[in-house]
């Protein structure tokens, strides 16, 4: 391996670290305003609360999970590595179907997160792609 690519893998790496921890503390910033983002909605049916309550645990969960998974394989792994590269365009995908649904739906409201979720959710798989070409 030559040092040009040497320094290409490290660089790939660091925008996967990157792009990983931007998606971990997104996923803990989604899940930490969960009881009031459901107060938010005012009087509702317990079951409603019950749902919202369950989908905004559950889309902040798989954003972490996202990113740690993309951290460890690129930890563990290699950036030549046929699975390593597939899961985090894998990741890259799903990230960007998640901000086309959120663009689509929540980021259609007045809330500012809810507007930047779509953004920060691509940044991340942008990052995940050019890293894992790099």
């Amino acid at each position: 391996m030559s040092v040009v690519t040497e320094g290409v893998d490290y660089m790939g790496q660091i925008m996967i670290y990157i792009g990983s921890v931007i998606a971990v503390v997104w996923g803990i910033a989604h899940l930490v305003p969960t009881k009031a983002v459901v107060t938010g909605f005012g009087s509702i049916s317990e079951d409603n609360k019950k749902v919202i309550t369950m989908e905004w645990i559950a889309e902040g969960l798989t954003i972490v999970f996202i990113g740690a998974l993309a951290f460890l394989v690129t930890a563990f792994g290699s950036l030549e590595n046929s699975i390593t590269l597939l899961v985090l365009r894998l990741a890259a995908v799903i990230l960007i179907v998640m901000a086309i649904l959120t663009q689509l739906t929540g980021a259609r409201t007045h809330i500012i997160p809810i507007k930047l979720c779509p953004v920060i959710k691509s940044i991340v798989a942008v990052l995940f792609i050019i890293g894992s070409i790099a």
